[in-house]
């Protein structure tokens, strides 16, 4: 069954000013999400905007998978007052009803996971349900403003483990029928599925409070990767600032010259001949560094990867490792998430103030000179208790 999803991104916010785009540990929030549906069972995921710089550079961001597309959203469906549901209604005509199952992803919720999306659509194409949506269970006693209990009586008031909750929408994954989907115009309908998501997935980013929690709760997520301890099988790289000092020698032509140290080169042979792989990730297009990978003969060597965190996910799989058996070496914000998840996260003497305080190790040399030769030192040594 073909499914496809929509992720309404609009370019205005009142609440966060270019939210979508702002940064959350390194990543722009709709990453997030938009990282998590491509991991999913989803087989086509269209990112619904009114912000054609965006469009552009998700187009080009993910070139190396064909589920995401976009499409630009009509001025009407972009409003302020808009619904979400004028929006899906707008895509499902545009393609004209080409799936199965139709899902809603909203960008707001960070915390979601691409075994969240596959849980819903599941509770669909299994034929329990016609729709499903997420949820967070509360035991919370509720009150409605006119001083109502809702979900108990007051007066008989029920111990914790006594007390069943209530299901709370969370608005992370919505997924219906297409022949539902079409007689009601609606998220929802039919026979309705419920899949439970944990309790701080109840955060939603509307306001800045919200960023700052979310943003620590997703640290702690992903420090979990971390675990159990493992033995490194691949050391990860960025290039700017780790293989480099992150300077530039620019010439009228363009980029002119970069230099590496021969001594990290060196590093990297040692690393090889005691079976430590090696992948280079770097946001940028560069024919010096294209050059230089070359020489290395570095085989997992990938550029303009603007989303490491996804894209090393993906790696993961293809190559059998679990993060935990990966050391990263990187130096500025697009590494933080996977130096906060992998076995290792290391960053160089002169890395950024936010990824310094956050990794497991911070090397004493600096990137360009000999941080490579220190980390894969690092690695062997802590490898020989295995």
């Amino acid at each position: 069954m073909k499914s496809v999803a929509i992720l309404p991104l609009r370019k205005s916010s009142k609440g966060i000013p270019g939210k979508n785009k702002k940064k959350l540990l390194g990543r722009p929030l709709y990453q997030w999400v938009l990282g998590e549906a491509i991991q999913s069972n989803i087989d086509e995921v269209y990112v619904f905007t009114d912000d054609d710089e965006l469009i552009e550079s998700i187009n080009s961001i993910y070139h190396w998978t064909n589920k995401v597309r976009t499409f630009r959203r009509s001025d009407e469906s972009a409003t302020d007052t808009a619904s979400t549901e004028l929006g899906m209604f707008e895509l499902a005509k545009a393609l004209k009803y080409n799936f199965d199952i139709f899902c809603l992803l909203q960008a707001t919720s960070p915390l979601l996971t691409h075994t969240d999306i596959n849980l819903v659509i599941e509770r669909v194409v299994s034929g329990e349900a016609d729709s499903a949506l997420t949820v967070v269970n509360t035991k919370r006693f509720i009150w409605s403003p006119r001083g109502k209990s809702l979900n108990y009586d007051y007066l008989e008031r029920p111990r914790r483990q006594d007390f069943d909750g209530m299901s709370i929408e969370n608005g992370a994954v919505y997924a219906i029928k297409k022949e539902v989907y079409q007689q009601t115009n609606n998220r929802l309908g039919g026979r309705i599925g419920l899949v439970e998501m944990p309790e701080d997935t109840l955060y939603e980013i509307d306001e800045l409070s919200d960023w700052v929690i979310v943003e620590e709760i997703i640290k702690e997520r992903l420090r979990k990767f971390k675990q159990p301890f493992d033995r490194i099988r691949a050391l990860v790289l960025d290039v700017d600032g780790v293989f480099t000092a992150g300077t530039l020698a620019v010439s009228a032509d363009g980029e002119f010259s970069k230099t590496f140290s021969l001594r990290d080169g060196m590093g990297l042979e040692i690393a090889r001949e005691n079976g430590l792989n090696i992948i280079v990730m770097t946001s940028e297009l560069s024919a010096v560094v294209d050059q230089r990978m070359k020489k290395l003969e570095i085989d997992h060597y990938y550029k303009w990867t603007k989303d490491k965190y996804t894209f090393l996910s993906l790696l993961c799989s293809q190559l059998g490792y679990a993060r935990n058996q990966l050391a990263y070496i990187g130096d500025d914000i697009n590494d933080l998430a996977n130096l906060l998840s992998v076995g290792w996260g290391m960053a160089p003497r002169d890395a950024v103030n936010e990824v310094k305080s956050q990794v497991d190790y911070l090397l004493h040399a600096k990137g360009g000179d000999k941080a490579i030769r220190e980390g894969v030192d690092f690695i062997l040594k802590m490898n020989t208790r295995f």
